[in-house]
This record gives structure tokens, C-alpha cells and sequence, in this order.
């Protein structure tokens, strides 16, 4: 399903190098171009998202993966990542195996303040660790077997820990705490600023778990885990056969008993939606869609970061829970 997780094709010092010839910025960018302005680099958009919510126009934020067609599984960092992380004030990541390529990066900057969502520290699924150089820098590393330099591969998907916790609003109000402390470290005079936004940020968190958890009862299937949080706090059954999940994650052919299974269950009137990440897709993960189609079962899409056009989190995570509301004949 997600292809290898590959840092660059040259070494880090050689993009290092190479990127003292790149100019500007590659990624999304949410500031307001003032050069005094804090520059804050983000994986993704989705944390990008939420360091813009708390920094308001006192940062300028690029996200280098925010497009909403790939696979950021499969992201290559370039050279120009590399400058930027290294003209950045402030590194923002999800961790926990997710985005090793950019948690390659941190490792080599070693004097930026960094915030990670998920810090390898042993404690499996932690929320919000601030830090500053090499401080959390180990994240790509964690408990689970397996190797984590190819896909969800060696992570635990639905019945323990899980990375993707961008679908955890408690996850993403603790990380924009952390990111108010550390802009507030860059810039003292706009701490009391950088609190409020992020306690406004937080109340619309808390609006957007009482969202969650209104949610209809229901059952699901997924071709993926990434909303396995939303999912447990809405309180919907994920009956996904646990041997497809891992095939799927692990990027091997789904055992014939598990694929039939999964059949009956969405044919078979079984299941109230069909979750499905559209930025994984396989020939089973299309299959799965095609028969929940036929079967006239409801597909919601969940994805891994904002859609093109939105730099909002919460009216991002607002839209899908309300499509899974509908999907549920809420």
C-alpha cells in the first residue's frame, strides 16, 4: 500500500550543500511574508495547520507534504527541505515512525527548536513534547516490530498504539500548548498572544470531540487506520478483520479468508460505512470501495492531510466527521 519511506537520494551532507543554492520556500506556506516573522517548518499540512492556528501572523509556516494526492508515506525530501529546515526557528512533526524522513532532518539540526506529536521515549502514544535540537529527534525509532522505514509497516493499527494522531483533538490541543511555549521562548514579548490562541484553539478542539462523540452508533470497515482515534471516540466498531489490516500495512497479499470476510461483511448489508484513505490506494483497497459501492454502502474518505485550498484544521476535521454523520444517516 505505501511505498518505502525514502529520505533523499543523496546523502544529507551533500543536500546540505546543495541546498545553499536553492532560494525560497518549496512547501506551503501560511505566514505573512513579513521577514521578522517566526519561521516554523512542519512535516505536514495538517501540523502546519495547527501552528499557524496558535502563532497567527507572528509565523510564517511551510509544510513540505501537502499534497492531498500522494502518499506522504513515500515523500523524498530534497535539498531544498534541507535549507529549510535549516533557515527554520521552530520544526513541528508528527513522530512516532510516521515521518522518519523528517525526523532525518531534525537529527542533522541539532541547534532548532522542535515539536513532535509522538516522541520515541518508550511510552507508545504520548501527547505533545517539546523540545529543543536532538530533543525528540529519535521519534522515527519505536517499540512495535517490524520495520518502520516502509509504510504503517510495524506499527500497531486498532487494537494499540497508533501514530496518525492528528485524529486525536486531546493529541493536537497538548501539541499546540507545546508550540505556544516554545514560540513564546522565540518571542517573549507575544507569549500572552501565543496563549490565547491556543487556548482558543483548544475550546475549538473540545466543540470538535463533543462533535466526535455525538456521532451515531455504527459499524465500519477501513482500508486503512488513519482515523483509527476519531473512530474509537465516536464509538463506532471497526470490524475490520485484523489479518487484512496488517496485510494491507504491511504491504502483502491479504489472506483469501480475510478478503471473504471483508466481502461478506460489506455485501452482506453487515456494516454501516466504508472508511477509506484515498491517498493509499491498491488494487484492494479499490476493490474494497467497488463492492461497498455495488452494495450501496456509504464511503467516507479520511485522509492523511488538509485538501488543497484549506489551511483550517478544524473545518477540515468538521467536514469529515460530518460526512461520516451523513454516511451513518445522521
Amino acid at each position: 500500500m505505501n511505498k518505502a519511506r525514502v529520505f533523499t537520494a543523496m546523502p544529507l551532507a551533500a543536500a546540505l550543500v546543495a541546498a545553499t543554492a536553492c532560494g525560497g520556500s518549496g512547501g506551503d506556506s501560511g505566514g505573512s511574508g513579513d521577514d521578522s516573522a517566526i519561521t516554523v517548518v512542519a512535516s505536514t499540512n495538517v501540523w502546519g495547520a495547527v501552528a499557524k492556528a496558535v502563532g497567527g501572523d507572528r509565523v510564517e509556516v511551510n509544510s513540505l507534504i501537502d499534497d492531498p494526492s500522494s502518499d506522504p508515506h513515500s515523500y523524498e525530501a530534497t535539498a531544498e527541505d534541507a535549507a529549510d529546515v535549516q533557515d527554520s526557528d521552530l520544526l513541528v512533526y508528527n513522530g512516532g515512525g510516521y515521518d522518519d524522513f523528517f525526523t532525518q532532518l531534525v537529527e542533522q539540526a541539532t541547534d532548532k527548536r522542535s515539536v513532535v506529536a509522538v516522541p520515541d521515549d518508550g511510552g507508545g502514544h504520548q501527547h505533545g513534547h517539546g523540545g529543543h535540537g536532538g530533543d525528540g529527534a529519535e521519534s522515527g525509532e519505536h517499540g512495535d516490530e517490524g520495520d518502520a522505514e516502509h509504510g504503517h509497516e510495524g506499527h500497531s493499527h486498532g487494537d494499540g498504539d497508533n501514530e496518525h494522531v492528528w485524529y486525536d483533538p486531546e493529541a493536537v490541543g497538548e501539541l499546540a500548548d507545546e508550540v505556544a511555549q516554545e514560540l513564546a521562548e522565540i518571542e517573549p514579548g507575544q507569549k500572552q498572544t501565543f496563549t490565547d490562541n491556543a487556548a482558543e484553539f483548544t475550546k475549538r478542539l473540545e466543540g470538535l470531540e463533543q462533535k466526535i462523540a455525538g456521532t451515531s452508533d455504527g459499524r465500519v470497515v477501513a482500508t486503512a487506520p488513519v482515523a483509527h482515534y476519531l473512530l474509537t471516540g465516536a464509538g463506532l466498531e471497526d470490524v475490520t478483520p485484523p489479518e487484512y489490516m496488517r496485510a494491507i500495512a504491511n504491504e502483502t497479499d491479504v489472506p483469501v479468508a480475510a478478503q471473504q470476510q471483508v466481502t461478506s461483511l460489506v455485501e452482506g448489508g453487515q456494516v454501516d460505512a466504508v472508511i477509506n484513505n484515498p491517498q493509499t490506494v491498491t488494487s484492494v483497497t479499490e476493490k474494497l470501495v467497488n463492492e461497498a459501492d455495488g452494495a450501496d454502502v456509504p464511503v467516507v474518505d479520511m485522509t492523511e492531510t488538509l485538501p488543497e485550498g484549506q489551511d483550517d484544521y478544524i473545518a477540515w476535521m468538521t467536514g469529515q466527521i460530518d460526512a461520516l454523520a451523513g454516511a451513518l444517516g445522521q
